[in-house]
This record gives C-alpha cells, sequence and structure tokens, in this order.
C-alpha cells in the first residue's frame, strides 16, 4: 500500500513542487494540499494521512499548534507521522515541535531523494530524521532548558545505554556495533523504551533523554 501524503505549506509553489516529486514515487501517494495549520487539521480528519509534510510558519495557524492538535486528537495507536519544513537549520520552532510530537524535520532546499527517503523513514516509524542535525539543534536548544536530572527507572541499564546512544542519533546498526549486540536485539531495546516511557518515537526519545539529563548537551560523554 502506497504512504498517504499530506502536503502543507502556505506557498502554492512549494506545496505543487513537493507533491509532484512525492507522486513520482511508486510507494507514496498525496493525497491533499493545505495553505495553513487550520486547513491541516480538517483534512487530516477527512484524508487520515500517514505522514504531513507540514510548514513551520504559516498564516491561521502555524504549524507548531496545528501539530499539536492534530496529535491530540488522533486515534490512540494510529497517528500521522509530522514532518516539520523548516528554511533554515537553526529554525527557533524546531525543538518546540518535537517536543509537540513531531517526528523529525526537513530542510526545504532537500534533495527529491532526501525528501522521499524521509517520507518512508517517518512512516515506518523506525528512525529519526536526519539525526546529526537534529541533535545538533535540540542540544542548542536543551541548553537554555531547566533540566532536573532523573535516573529512568523503568529502564534496565542496557535499555539505558540505548536510549542514550538514540538520543546522540545513533542508528541502529550502529548502537548494535557500538555495544556489540544484534542489530535485532536493538530493535527490541527501542521498542521497550518507546513502551516503558510512553514515547511515540525516537524524535521523542531524543527530547525525553536531552530533558531529563540521560544525556548532557556538549560533548560526548
Amino acid at each position: 500500500m502506497a504512504i498517504k501524503v499530506l502536503v502543507v505549506d502556505d506557498q502554492e509553489v512549494v506545496r505543487a513542487g513537493f507533491s509532484a516529486l512525492l507522486t513520482a514515487q511508486p510507494d507514496l501517494e498525496v493525497v491533499g494540499q493545505a495553505g495553513d495549520g487550520a486547513e491541516a487539521i480538517e483534512l487530516t480528519k477527512s484524508l487520515e494521512p500517514d505522514v504531513i509534510l507540514m510548514d513551520v510558519r504559516m498564516p491561521v495557524l502555524d504549524g507548531l499548534a496545528a501539530t499539536r492538535r492534530i496529535l491530540a486528537g488522533a486515534t490512540p495507536g494510529e497517528p500521522p507521522r509530522v514532518i516539520m519544513l523548516t528554511t533554515f537549520d537553526l529554525d527557533d520552532y524546531v525543538y518546540a515541535a518535537l517536543r509537540a510530537g513531531a517526528s523529525g524535520f526537513l530542510l526545504k532546499h532537500s534533495s527529491p531523494d532526501e525528501l522521499a527517503a524521509a517520507v518512508r523513514v517517518v512512516a515506518a516509524g523506525d528512525a529519526l530524521l536526519a539525526p546529526s542535525v537534529t541533535r545538533r539543534l535540540v542540544e542548542d536548544f536543551a541548553k537554555v532548558q531547566p533540566v532536573v536530572p532523573i535516573t529512568p527507572v523503568h529502564l534496565t541499564p542496557r535499555e539505558t545505554d540505548v536510549l542514550r546512544l538514540v538520543a546522540r542519533g545513533l542508528t541502529n546498526r550502529q548502537i548494535a556495533d557500538n555495544l556489540v549486540l544484534a542489530e535485532q536485539t536493538v530493535k527490541s531495546h527501542v521498542s521497550n523504551i518507546l513502551t516503558k516511557l510512553d514515547l511515540r518515537d525516537r524524535a521523542q526519545v531524543v527530547v525525553y533523554a536531552y530533558e531529563a539529563g540521560v544525556v548532557v548537551p556538549g560533548p560526548r560523554r
């Protein structure tokens, strides 16, 4: 089945461009386009997209507020995945977007291949989009957030190790190599982490790890 995508941007030329690029992919289907956050909310209800490409700055209702409302009203266990579209990689809204439940973000000048790959990755729910850039952004914004270090008591020591590496943007394969584990074992640990901490995806794991002080912004530890 094709991955259903909703494209949300206040610029018609951007919407048309992204839609054309995605429609050219055999496994992707653009089911609708919206020019602002309020329209995106209504179309999400009627079209039930798997992935939403959501611009950050828009009139009527911005992408951050729209993301919050969409995910708050989503069917439990079946929420759409939201990719925030940004013009600059240090957009002030990115950290807040991740906290609102977005699964990642994508720069508007990304290549067609990167765009299609991003949709597939987020739809699968098994990887954080653009991990190295996302990690830097989260670190920058986490520096000014009040952090009260806690111990994720529900996690085993190994799960805590995996949590730290996920937060640093490592893939399952890289985590497996780092901890000398089978990749399937890492996948199981990640699944357990999401379940125990009641998190939606790896993007939320990153936010949790920094806000809880499990990973400290700055040099790797």
